[in-house]
């Protein structure tokens, strides 16, 4: 019984969305505890978010837009380490949909590749056939053309 090849590809694809959600945990966490990273990556972007956030709910509800309160600090910090690893899984999910869609664009490609190939092949050899029968249609009228000048 003949199995089909090993997805190698589709295998590893599964193993990065996997290994994703435990490193967008441990992003979390890094980000939580760097004062580096709690300030350029957290905070500002969390802020950010709650803005636009807040605004878009306004707006849905009908309400007048009013200024938005700043998230305090540990709010902003919780919410940008959330967006960090949200951002990590995106990121990671996106890279396999690229991953999966240039694989399948090469397979498809081969194919193309294979079958203009065959299509060449075929075109050669009707080509041939054709002169072969064409030289045979010949020889025949030659052939007929002496057996009527014997008669």
């Amino acid at each position: 019984m003949v199995v089909g090849a090993f997805p190698a590809a589709k295998l590893i694809v599964l193993g990065i969305r996997h290994l994703n959600k435990p490193v967008a945990a441990n992003i979390k966490a890094a980000a939580r505890k760097s004062e580096l990273f709690k300030t350029f990556a957290c905070i500002w972007p969390a802020q950010l978010y709650h803005l636009l956030e807040m605004k878009a709910k306004m707006r849905m509800m009908g309400l007048k837009a009013s200024p938005v309160n700043p998230l305090n600090e540990a709010a902003a910090i919780e919410l940008g380490a959330d967006l960090v690893g949200e951002s990590v899984i995106f990121i990671g999910g996106c890279a396999c949909l690229w991953f999966e869609y240039s694989r399948q664009s090469a397979i498809t490609q081969r194919k193309e590749q294979e079958k203009e190939v065959r299509m060449v092949a075929v075109e050669t050899q009707l080509r041939n056939l054709t002169f072969a029968v064409e030289e045979l249609e010949a020889r025949m009228r030659s052939s007929t053309r002496q057996i009527y000048a014997q008669s």
